[in-house]
């Protein structure tokens, strides 16, 4: 995670941005805190990026890589003004000891790509390049499988779909292509399919650690509908962050264990950040 210390809404590269309207840096921060702190109630262990001045977005740490074990593919953005996220992260990694694999596409880590236990779900429409789908294949040697997205509300996959374990997801099908919406109902026939209200406050921009489902408070429908799957949603207040088109997940990077099959034969579990 990285705090929001220079949080701002300087310009607008999604919908959701307004210059115009003001922003509560300290409301921002707050939120952040809270849902830091919720994590580690939770008993996840948070590390934490040193923000840069100048770069507003930088709070949104999913953007800036995605992470597998002890491998990770940089991110490469499509927005200029947030390229200089990208070398933070991959310092950032580096010392952790981890591998990053520089991108050839045009990526923006996890706002497009979704670990989901033995094969990667990857967005494009809006951020992403789907060649970008190569280098995932390249990096971590699983099955990519692509995915559409056609409403600018949802220009990241993780605005429109998140993955509650291994063989659940919640999504909001009207966001993706009609033949990508075909494909998550064959995959997913037991999914968890958000109302277009939950969706709209960022519900789906949701963190899974296969138990509990950390999602923004205002999405109650989808709240309950986790829970009576099996899961135990834990609401918290992110709105600020929404100004920015930003959420729960935005702001968390999750640094994932892979599947004992995929793990490459040099790595241990200490060796895991």
């Amino acid at each position: 995670m990285c705090p929001p210390e220079h949080f701002d809404v300087q310009y607008a590269i999604n919908v959701w941005m307004d210059p115009a309207r003001p922003v509560d840096r300290d409301l921002a921060y707050r939120q952040w805190r809270d849902l830091r702190d919720v994590y580690e109630r939770l008993g996840h262990r948070v590390r934490v990026l040193d923000p840069l001045p100048g770069l507003p977005d930088m709070v949104f740490a999913a953007n800036g890589s995605f992470v597998v074990g002890d491998h990770a593919l940089g991110a490469r953005f499509r927005e200029l003004v947030r390229e200089p996220e990208a070398p933070a992260h991959r310092s950032w990694l580096e010392n952790a000891g981890v591998t990053v694999h520089a991108p050839t596409a045009v990526n923006e880590g996890e706002g497009d790509f979704a670990w989901a236990g033995t094969r990667i779900l990857a967005g494009a429409g809006f951020r992403s390049d789907p060649a970008a789908h190569a280098d995932l294949e390249a990096t971590f040697g699983v099955p990519v499988v692509p995915l559409e997205l056609v409403d600018p509300r949802f220009y990241h996959l993780d605005t429109a779909l998140a993955v509650l374990d291994a063989t659940t997801i919640a999504y909001y099908p009207p966001a993706f292509a009609p033949h990508s919406r075909e494909l998550l109902a064959e995959m997913y026939p037991d999914a968890v399919v958000a109302t277009e209200q939950d969706a709209l406050v960022l519900g789906l921009n949701a963190v899974s650690d296969g138990r509990h489902v950390v999602l923004a408070e205002q999405a109650r429908d989808l709240a309950g509908a986790v829970a009576a799957v099996g899961f135990e949603p834990v609401p918290v207040d992110v709105s600020e962050l929404l100004k920015a088109g930003g959420g729960v997940k935005c702001a968390t990077l999750e640094l994932h264990r892979p599947a004992p099959a995929i793990i490459p034969a040099s790595t241990t579990d200490e060796e895991h950040p």
